[in-house]
């Protein structure tokens, strides 16, 4: 089969385009051929030697949507989704024609969804839903506050608020497009500056948000502490441009603020299985919208979709086989 691996790790120039044994089924698991995978920031970064656990000779990619060529009959010719902070890093990942995964990992794909949309779905769908719904548990009626709504996740993040009836106000450096899925759902916007926590408590009455998903984290925790509610929640994904923080313990306990740490990079393919089939019915009901396509390659052509993602290209790569 065709894939991608890299033996050492570098830019995008350490990719190599390269024939690879057909991976076999056996009784714990099943083969998906590939029809599509998305590119992830996460993906480039772990190229470039990010993460420590990454083991080589690897084939990347961490998102897919394909269909079962091999494995249970019930599952043959059946389209399926998935994501995984395994494959990729301790196992072979989906930027190749076909991907070996354990059977729990097979996940129906929305019927809705193209296999191009569907491939981009999985990171920031899965930590948005972790974050906003396991740990969080969002409620009708209740505001959220999402710090870095223009981005993959915070953009999934409202999504998934509304589709359960919340409130969402966007918290961004910029106003949202109202051509993006998130643009035409946020109730209101707050610029991200030094009066970004009046504005907001002025929208709110002076309470603050019920949730705060910080999807930016470092060098904005401190306003996401600014923003939630007494006993209100608030999520960190990332510590974007400085890992360690400081901010007032007694202002945050005599708040009695719940500070959840997210982090579905822990979730491996079969783990995270159990989440994407949550997000169908949303995705079904046209609840939820599958994200813009910006660039498509060809898996010849993997290199090009790294350094897009590297330079940070609006919208959504994917790579079709």
């Amino acid at each position: 089969m065709r894939a991608i691996q890299f033996k050492t790790f570098g830019n995008p120039e350490v990719l190599e385009y390269v024939d690879l044994p057909t991976p076999q089924a056996d009784a714990d698991s099943a083969v998906v051929q590939v029809k599509a995978a998305s590119v992830n920031p996460s993906d480039v970064k772990n190229v470039s030697g990010h993460f420590e656990h990454t083991t080589l000779p690897r084939t990347p990619g961490r998102d897919f949507s394909g269909v079962v060529v091999d494995g249970p009959q019930a599952w043959l010719g059946t389209e399926v989704w998935g994501t995984g902070g395994d494959i990729g890093f301790t196992r072979d990942g989906t930027h190749a024609d076909l991907i070996k995964i354990p059977l729990a990992a097979l996940s129906r794909k929305p019927t809705t969804l193209s296999h191009a949309e569907a491939s981009a779905i999985g990171v920031n769908f899965v930590v948005a839903w972790l974050g906003t719904v396991e740990y969080a548990n969002l409620q009708a009626g209740e505001t959220v506050a999402v710090i870095g709504a223009g981005g993959g996740v915070g953009g999934a993040v409202v999504q998934i608020a509304k589709a359960r009836g919340a409130r969402v106000i966007a918290v961004n450096r910029h106003p949202l497009s109202a051509d993006t899925p998130a643009g035409r759902l946020i109730d209101d916007y707050v610029p991200l500056d030094e009066h970004t926590a009046g504005r907001l408590r002025a929208l709110t009455g002076g309470a603050g948000a019920d949730v705060v998903y910080d999807t930016v984290g470092g060098v904005v925790f401190e306003t996401a502490l600014s923003l939630v509610k007494r006993r209100g929640r608030v999520l960190e994904i990332s510590g974007t441009g400085k890992r360690r923080v400081e901010f007032d313990l007694i202002d945050f306990y005599h708040n009695e603020t719940q500070l959840l740490g997210v982090d579905s990079a822990k979730l491996g393919v079969a783990e995270s299985a159990p989440l994407m089939a949550a997000l169908v019915e949303g995705f079904e009901s046209g609840k939820l919208q599958g994200p813009a396509i910006a660039q498509a390659f060809p898996l010849e052509r993997a290199r090009e979709a790294y350094e897009a993602v590297a330079t940070g290209t609006h919208g959504r790569v994917v790579i079709t086989m």
